[in-house]
């Protein structure tokens, strides 16, 4: 346990003082903020709902950016695009240790690979709770300040929901970390790691739930992949009522099912990294 929280207090300090974290971090609240307030307020204002807006009353639109819709607009980015930058960061994570040798030093003079690979988790695991805290912080504020700016009444979301979200948002985005490590441990690369990912992501679930109704019983197979599991749950709280739906946000499982798909990929995630960084010599 001494090994454990020393591990995770350096990989703490190292990731803190990585430019990377915060680049990666402002992107992703720069996006949310964007387009979860920005172009719906615009829309609004201007009375121009074309693009996904297109049919949208403007009642509605203002409707998504006020206080009592945080729950839905926290969580509606992180299946596709939050998820991908989260993975990216733990790609970098761990691949970065390959390339720079820090892994081949920290395990051969420091704790054990079990203790090792747990303190990147847990420094991980906690980059995860202040983003999604952040994210939850910013989009109070933002929705506030809109509601203010409209005279509307400003009307929190019940404590409850909002809880909810931020647990969904905790563990969407902790099962992509996860993904990115075991990404960058298999590649013992960053930079293959990260254009693996974001391929994946991005690209091949959404090409293979697009021909799942061609092959048969391939459906079975696209209806539970990391994207497909994480979308189903940050639909199962409404974000797909957002405007017209969030990129990434599906309502192909049930929440009970998509949530137990989403904890198993994150166990199986971090168990296959630690196994492999066990079981592989890093010479």
């Amino acid at each position: 346990m001494t090994a454990l929280i020393r591990s995770t207090r350096g990989e703490l300090l190292r990731l803190y003082r990585w430019p990377a974290l915060w680049v990666l971090a402002a992107t992703w609240l720069t996006l949310n903020v964007v387009f979860g307030y920005v172009f719906d307020y615009i829309a609004y204002r201007t009375g121009d709902s074309a693009g996904p807006n297109t049919g949208v009353p403007g009642e509605e639109l203002l409707a998504g950016v006020l206080p009592d819709a945080v729950p839905a607009v926290l969580v509606q980015g992180m299946p596709m695009f939050g998820g991908a930058i989260l993975m990216i960061l733990g790609a970098l994570a761990a691949g970065s240790g390959y390339g720079w040798g820090t892994w081949k030093t920290v395990l051969t003079q420091g704790p054990s690979r079990p203790a090792a690979v747990g303190g990147t988790v847990m420094a991980l695991a906690t980059v995860v709770l202040g983003v999604v805290l952040g994210t939850a912080a910013v989009d109070l504020g933002v929705s506030n300040a809109l509601a203010l700016a409209e005279s509307r009444p400003v009307d929190l979301p019940p404590a409850g929901e909002l809880l909810e979200a931020v647990s969904v948002g905790l563990l969407v985005l902790g099962m992509w970390t996860t993904a990115g490590m075991l990404l960058g441990s298999l590649a013992r690369s960053p930079a293959l790691a990260v254009g693996l990912g974001l391929v994946w992501a991005l690209v091949v679930e959404n090409l293979l739930r697009g021909v799942s109704g061609l092959l048969g019983g391939l459906a079975v197979v696209t209806d539970h992949l990391p994207g497909t599991a994480a979308g189903s749950l940050v639909g199962a709280l409404g974000a797909s009522g957002q405007s017209g739906g969030a990129p990434g946000v599906l309502t192909i499982l049930p929440g009970t099912t998509a949530l137990a798909a989403l904890a198993t990929y994150f166990v199986a995630f971090t168990a296959a990294t630690l196994l492999l960084i066990r079981r592989r010599d890093l010479a």
